[in-house]
């Protein structure tokens, strides 16, 4: 899990240097905080995303192997069907002349 730090104190001295009352800069402080730190759980590490990245890598490769293989038998298949259709035009060119 991702941990941010956050400087309440520097924030509400900022705040506090910018006019804002001090009750007021302390609820900010306060609320950023508290979101801060709620939010940190849903982010994306870079572990996950390398994670992701292979999980993608390994899948891309099955449905190339996949699509390789499809094509290898298209092939034969186009083969067979032109080898057949050659036997059965010789068979009845042969025919017809005698």
């Amino acid at each position: 899990m991702t941990t941010l730090t956050f400087d309440t104190l520097a924030y509400v001295k900022a705040l506090r240097d910018a006019g804002v009352e001090e009750k007021q800069a302390e609820a900010q402080a306060t609320a950023l905080a508290a979101v801060l730190k709620g939010g940190t759980g849903d982010l994306a590490t870079k572990e996950d995303l390398n994670r992701l990245e292979s999980k993608l890598e390994s899948r891309l490769n099955v449905l190339e192997e996949r699509g390789e293989g499809r094509f290898r038998l298209l092939q034969w298949m186009l083969g067979f069907n032109l080898a057949i259709s050659v036997a059965l035009l010789w068979i009845l060119i042969r025919t017809a002349t005698q």
